[in-house]
Protein backbone atom coordinates (compact mmCIF):
# COMPACT_ATOMS: atom_id res chain seq x y z
CA UNK A 1 0.00 0.00 0.00
CA UNK A 2 2.72 2.50 0.67
CA UNK A 3 3.69 2.35 -3.04
CA UNK A 4 0.47 3.08 -4.32
CA UNK A 5 0.24 5.88 -6.94
CA UNK A 6 -2.16 7.94 -4.98
CA UNK A 7 -0.36 7.55 -1.97
CA UNK A 8 3.03 8.28 -3.71
CA UNK A 9 1.69 11.88 -5.78
CA UNK A 10 -0.39 12.96 -2.44
CA UNK A 11 3.17 12.86 -0.72
CA UNK A 12 4.76 14.58 -3.69
CA UNK A 13 2.09 16.77 -3.48
CA UNK A 14 2.74 17.83 0.14
CA UNK A 15 6.41 17.88 -0.49
CA UNK A 16 5.35 20.41 -2.95
CA UNK A 17 3.57 22.71 -0.65
CA UNK A 18 5.53 22.38 2.19
CA UNK A 19 8.44 23.88 -0.08
CA UNK A 20 6.55 27.49 -1.77
CA UNK A 21 7.60 30.47 -0.12
CA UNK A 22 3.76 30.80 0.61
CA UNK A 23 4.05 27.67 3.05
CA UNK A 24 7.13 28.34 4.33
CA UNK A 25 6.35 32.06 5.52
CA UNK A 26 3.13 30.71 7.30
CA UNK A 27 4.71 27.93 9.05
CA UNK A 28 7.73 30.72 10.03
CA UNK A 29 4.58 32.85 11.46
CA UNK A 30 3.42 30.13 13.33
CA UNK A 31 6.43 28.54 15.10
CA UNK A 32 7.11 32.56 16.28
CA UNK A 33 3.51 32.81 17.58
CA UNK A 34 3.94 29.55 19.26
CA UNK A 35 7.35 30.89 20.90
CA UNK A 36 5.99 34.42 21.55
CA UNK A 37 3.16 32.62 23.32
CA UNK A 38 5.44 30.85 25.60
CA UNK A 39 7.33 33.83 26.55
CA UNK A 40 4.21 36.27 26.68
CA UNK A 41 3.68 35.72 30.67
CA UNK A 42 6.90 37.33 31.12
CA UNK A 43 7.23 39.71 28.05
CA UNK A 44 3.79 40.80 28.63
CA UNK A 45 4.19 41.11 32.43
CA UNK A 46 1.39 38.87 33.36
CA UNK A 47 2.89 35.81 35.13
CA UNK A 48 3.35 37.46 38.51
CA UNK A 49 -0.39 38.37 38.81
CA UNK A 50 -2.38 36.41 41.21
CA UNK A 51 -5.31 37.37 39.25
CA UNK A 52 -3.49 35.60 36.42
CA UNK A 53 -3.47 32.22 38.27
CA UNK A 54 0.24 32.60 39.23
CA UNK A 55 2.44 29.43 37.49
CA UNK A 56 -0.64 27.25 37.92
CA UNK A 57 -3.25 29.01 35.60
CA UNK A 58 -2.87 30.84 31.91
CA UNK A 59 0.92 31.17 32.51
CA UNK A 60 1.70 27.44 32.58
CA UNK A 61 -1.03 26.68 29.95
CA UNK A 62 0.86 29.25 27.71
CA UNK A 63 4.23 28.56 28.43
CA UNK A 64 3.32 24.56 27.84
CA UNK A 65 1.10 25.49 24.75
CA UNK A 66 3.26 28.17 23.06
CA UNK A 67 6.16 25.20 23.20
CA UNK A 68 3.87 22.42 21.71
CA UNK A 69 2.39 24.42 19.11
CA UNK A 70 6.11 25.66 17.74
CA UNK A 71 6.98 22.35 17.78
CA UNK A 72 4.29 21.14 15.89
CA UNK A 73 4.00 23.76 13.39
CA UNK A 74 8.10 23.73 12.77
CA UNK A 75 8.07 19.59 11.95
CA UNK A 76 6.08 20.24 9.30
CA UNK A 77 8.92 19.06 6.83
CA UNK A 78 9.44 15.82 8.62
CA UNK A 79 6.00 14.04 7.60
CA UNK A 80 4.20 15.16 4.57
CA UNK A 81 1.62 12.46 5.11
CA UNK A 82 0.73 14.00 8.50
CA UNK A 83 0.50 17.73 7.54
CA UNK A 84 -3.17 17.91 8.29
CA UNK A 85 -3.07 15.96 11.50
CA UNK A 86 -1.02 18.63 12.70
CA UNK A 87 -2.75 21.53 11.72
CA UNK A 88 -5.63 20.40 13.05
CA UNK A 89 -3.97 20.09 16.12
CA UNK A 90 -2.37 23.89 16.01
CA UNK A 91 -6.13 24.74 15.33
CA UNK A 92 -7.10 23.08 18.51
CA UNK A 93 -4.29 24.52 20.37
CA UNK A 94 -5.27 28.28 19.12
CA UNK A 95 -8.99 27.77 20.38
CA UNK A 96 -7.44 26.68 23.65
CA UNK A 97 -5.26 29.36 23.78
CA UNK A 98 -8.41 32.11 23.30
CA UNK A 99 -10.56 30.30 25.86
CA UNK A 100 -7.35 29.93 28.53
CA UNK A 101 -7.84 33.55 30.24
CA UNK A 102 -11.30 32.49 31.53
CA UNK A 103 -11.11 28.39 31.69
CA UNK A 104 -8.23 28.36 33.65
CA UNK A 105 -9.11 31.91 36.28
CA UNK A 106 -12.28 32.15 36.23
CA UNK A 107 -13.64 35.72 36.05
CA UNK A 108 -10.22 36.69 37.25
CA UNK A 109 -8.19 37.46 34.28
CA UNK A 110 -6.74 40.42 33.73
CA UNK A 111 -7.16 42.71 30.59
CA UNK A 112 -3.41 41.99 29.19
CA UNK A 113 -3.83 38.11 29.92
CA UNK A 114 -6.92 38.50 27.52
CA UNK A 115 -5.80 40.20 24.87
CA UNK A 116 -2.87 38.79 24.50
CA UNK A 117 -4.51 35.44 24.36
CA UNK A 118 -7.01 36.31 21.84
CA UNK A 119 -4.73 37.84 19.45
CA UNK A 120 -1.98 35.30 19.61
CA UNK A 121 -4.51 32.53 19.53
CA UNK A 122 -6.21 33.85 16.54
CA UNK A 123 -3.60 34.19 14.87
CA UNK A 124 -2.57 30.41 15.43
CA UNK A 125 -5.69 29.51 14.33
CA UNK A 126 -5.76 31.44 11.05
CA UNK A 127 -2.20 29.75 10.12
CA UNK A 128 -3.27 26.74 10.94
CA UNK A 129 -6.61 26.96 8.76
CA UNK A 130 -4.28 28.59 5.98
CA UNK A 131 -1.85 25.23 6.16
CA UNK A 132 -5.08 23.52 5.79
CA UNK A 133 -6.42 25.01 3.11
CA UNK A 134 -3.24 25.21 0.74
CA UNK A 135 -2.41 21.25 1.19
CA UNK A 136 -6.83 20.95 0.78
CA UNK A 137 -6.31 22.98 -2.27
CA UNK A 138 -3.70 20.50 -3.87
CA UNK A 139 -5.86 17.57 -2.80
CA UNK A 140 -9.22 18.60 -4.29
CA UNK A 141 -7.23 19.52 -7.41
CA UNK A 142 -5.78 15.91 -7.45
CA UNK A 143 -8.72 14.23 -6.99
CA UNK A 144 -10.22 16.40 -10.06
CA UNK A 145 -7.33 15.80 -12.50
CA UNK A 146 -8.09 11.60 -12.05
CA UNK A 147 -11.70 12.48 -12.65
CA UNK A 148 -10.73 14.17 -16.43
Amino acid sequence: MEHHPDILELREHYERVTSTPLMQGIEAMAVCCGLFLAISPWVVGFAAFPAAGGFAGVTLSNLILGLAFAMLMGGYGSGFERTHARAYAGVAIGVWTMLAPWWTTGDQAVTRTIWTNLVTGGLMTCLCLGAIGLTLTGAAAMRGRGRG
